[in-house]
Parts: structure tokens; C-alpha cells; sequence
């Protein structure tokens, strides 16, 4: 059996666990401040903190569960790294860097069963769920990357977008979310956090009770249920109609805007009558709801799908604009490596078998 990773603990939940065993409520904060300020990849190197309690921590967790299977680095400097865990599984892990700082794509599970026809994430189904120290563990392993390089970056943005369905792994994201805004640690403020959901409609209303203050962005791709049924399978379980009423919920309760993500595959819904059907269905919702309109990444075993024409998205753009509705253009990134979201793990399985 391997030892969890300390990464997964929040802070309540390890001052509590050292309470337990008769450390006061101090030795945590000793520790959290290793982990996450001075960022320490050896228990022993927490010079502060008694013998003791380092002898307890070395027994029970492991401070380091990821090494780095293989790195991309594009010339726009986003670097993906493809990450192996304890059992050898997999994940991918991304840096962008933006205007405004730096973000990490985080995966949340092994493999992903939602089966969206375009996306190569879904080419290996799911075999496990990743623990919430896996998920922290990505922020770590791109942290220590940028120590390294001795420029004083830190990560400041956080999109949970990558390889997986966040809500589907939804105790430990929530932990995840928990530590990476911690104020005592990493401290990567929650309007800088956005979590992106393929559609489930319950999950979201928990995660708006669970008062998190993360940003919300729902993959919707399609302006109705029979297009959306054709391209996500998840709709046959989940419709547009629960998950509309789902959205207006967290609008309801969180005063602030939702992205609806609509990638635009050649002919299939990108249309100008796609924009206009689209614009429709935001309806009332428009001064709280943004729509990011994303180019396609082809993926060798997805041929029927190619990416949009410049003019066509051009169009798409202009025609919501027209109907008052806010939209946006994705920043590529990586488009000179694997950019296609599982493309990279996919490709290193296959050669491996």
C-alpha cells in the first residue's frame, strides 16, 4: 500500500490529525508553512519541527507522489507536463502564461467516462479517481518547476479543466480547492480558480451551496439537445432544460457570471444559425453569462471533426455580439505541441503497448 500524500490534507483536517496524536495546534502551522511557503521536498528538511513529530509524518505520508514522465515546452511558453503517479497511471498537467500571471490546467481523474465525441481526453476511459494530494500534488510539481528556474514566479490562476470530470471526483476537488486557497499557504485567491463542468446538473447545485467563491464554467458546445446529444453523450442523462435551471441557481446565489464554453467544430455548430439558437437559449441570463467561443485541436482518432474556418468563427463572434451577448475568443496555447487536452497521454499509452 502506498502512503497518502500530505498534499491532501486541509489544514483543519492535519491539525486535527497531529491534535490527535498530541501536537498542538502550532505544529500544523509549522508544517503547512514547509509545504506551501518554503516548500520543502523532504520531511526532513522542516529544521523547526521536533523530532517527533517528523518521525510521525514520515511514517503515515508521503510528501512527494508525482515525477515527471515527460515535458513539452511550446514556444509561447506554456509547458505541459505529463506526470506519473505511485501506481504509474498517467495525468496531464499544464502551464500558461498569460498577461495577467500564471495558470496551471489541473486533471482530476484517471481517465474520463463522460465521452465527448471531439475530445481526446475521453480516448481512455476512466480507471480511478485522483486523490485530492494528486490534484495539489500538479500545483506543486509546476511550483517547484518554477522555483527552479530561480525567476520568483507563482502560480496565481488555476482553471480545473484538465484530463477527468471535476464534479464527478467532487469530495476531493473541494479539498483541493480548500488547500490551494488557504490564505496561510499557496493562497491563490478563489476569483482566480475556475472550475469547468461537462453538465452535471446536481453537482452544480452543491457546489453553489458549498459557498466555495471559485468561478464556474459549464461546456455546453451546442445550442440545443438534439445537436448536444449527437456530440455529448451526457446530455442523454442530463438535457439542456436541469442544466439551465442548474446555472441560474449559482447566478441565483452567486451574483456573478457563469462562462458557457462552446467549442466550434467545422459545420457540426458553428453556423451563424447555431450563434443565433444560442442567444436564444442565454435569453434573460446575458448581463451574467459569458460565452467563450474555443477553436478546435483536431485529434487523429476524431477525423470527422476539423476546426472552424477563421471567417466562420468570425462570423459566430459578430452574430452573438449583435445579440448583446458577452463573448470571448480563447488564447491559444501550445498549439505547437500536444494542445488537444489528453492528447499527450494518449499518445504515450499507445506507444508504450
Amino acid at each position: 500500500m502506498h502512503k497518502p500524500s500530505i498534499y491532501g490534507f486541509t489544514f483543519d483536517k492535519l491539525a486535527g490529525w497531529l491534535a490527535e496524536r498530541g501536537h498542538k495546534p502550532s505544529r500544523a502551522r509549522q508544517v503547512w508553512d514547509w509545504l506551501y511557503r518554503k516548500r520543502v521536498t523532504a520531511f526532513a528538511d522542516m529544521t523547526d519541527v521536533n523530532a517527533a513529530c517528523l518521525q510521525l509524518l514520515e511514517e503515515h505520508f508521503e510528501l512527494r507522489t508525482l515525477s515527471e514522465h515527460t515535458k513539452q515546452e511550446s514556444a509561447d511558453g506554456t509547458v505541459k507536463f505529463l506526470l506519473k503517479l505511485q501506481d504509474g497511471n498517467l495525468i496531464e498537467t499544464v502551464l500558461m502564461r498569460h498577461k495577467f500571471g500564471l495558470s496551471v490546467c489541473v486533471t482530476t481523474q484517471v481517465g474520463c467516462n463522460i465521452g465527448c465525441s471531439f475530445c481526446a481526453s475521453g480516448l481512455l476511459a476512466k480507471s480511478r479517481d485522483l486523490s485530492a494530494g494528486e490534484i495539489v500534488g500538479q500545483i506543486m510539481k509546476v511550483q517547484l518547476y518554477l522555483d527552479a528556474a530561480g525567476q520568483e514566479e507563482r502560480v496565481s490562476h488555476i482553471v480545473v479543466m484538465g484530463i477527468g470530470e471535476p464534479f464527478d471526483n467532487f469530495e476531493n476537488m473541494v479539498d483541493f480547492l480548500e488547500i490551494v486557497k488557504d490564505h496561510k499557504g499557496l493562497a491563490i485567491g478563489a476569483r482566480h480558480i475556475t472550475v469547468s463542468t461537462s453538465g452535471l446538473a446536481d453537482k452544480i447545485v452543491e457546489f453553489t451551496d458549498r459557498n466555495l467563491g471559485v468561478n464556474l464554467a459549464v461546456s455546453l458546445h451546442a445550442p440545443n439537445d438534439e445537436l448536444r446529444t449527437r456530440i455529448m453523450k451526457i446530455n442523454r442523462a442530463i438535457p439542456i432544460e436541469p442544466l439551465m435551471k442548474a446555472i441560474d441557481y449559482y447566478l441565483s446565489k452567486n451574483k456573478r457570471r457563469v462562462t458557457l464554453e462552446y467549442i466550434l467544430l467545422r459545420d457540426v455548430n458553428d453556423r451563424m444559425e447555431h450563434a443565433l439558437e444560442l442567444a436564444e437559449l442565454i435569453g434573460d441570463r446575458r448581463p451574467m453569462v459569458n460565452v467563450n467561443l474555443i477553436p478546435y485541436n483536431p485529434v487523429d482518432e476524431h477525423s470527422q471533426y476539423q476546426r472552424s474556418e477563421q471567417e466562420s468563427i468570425r462570423v459566430f463572434y459578430d452574430t452573438l455580439k449583435k445579440q448583446s451577448v458577452s463573448v470571448s475568443v480563447r488564447l491559444e496555447h501550445g498549439t505547437d505541441i500536444d494542445a488537444a487536452c489528453g492528447q499527450l497521454r494518449s499518445k504515450q499509452i499507445k506507444a508504450s503497448v
